[in-house]
């Protein structure tokens, strides 16, 4: 596995609860038209380089749709390997060592 940057985040399922858990639709967009791959990295996918590549469009614009459980989720574009701040995100977080997030809120 490929990964920027680690998590502290547990998304394991615990004993007496159901595995499975309610997403929702929540789509991605990054304005890097000159890009050549284009990532998705988060606390949804364990910041797996690979685990969510965005697809480009006509306009030039990348997207990426993935089904994510309620709650706040931290992540990064990687455009051409270099990670990138979502300038349309709910917000934006730093962790223990002063990184940077962009942040998206489902419910």
């Amino acid at each position: 596995m490929n990964r920027l940057i680690s998590s502290n985040c547990d998304t394991t399922a615990h004993p007496g609860y159901p595995a499975r858990v309610p997403t929702h639709a929540v789509s991605f967009f990054c304005d890097a038209p000159d890009a050549k791959r284009v990532y998705v990295i988060g606390d949804f996918n364990d910041w797996d380089l690979t685990a969510s590549p965005m697809r480009r469009g006509t306009d030039g614009r990348w997207l990426a749709s993935l089904e994510l459980p309620h709650g706040h989720h931290r992540y990064l574009f990687v455009v051409d390997g270099q990670p990138k701040l979502d300038p349309h995100s709910t917000g934006t977080v730093r962790n223990d060592k002063h990184e940077k997030f962009s942040l998206c809120a489902v419910s």
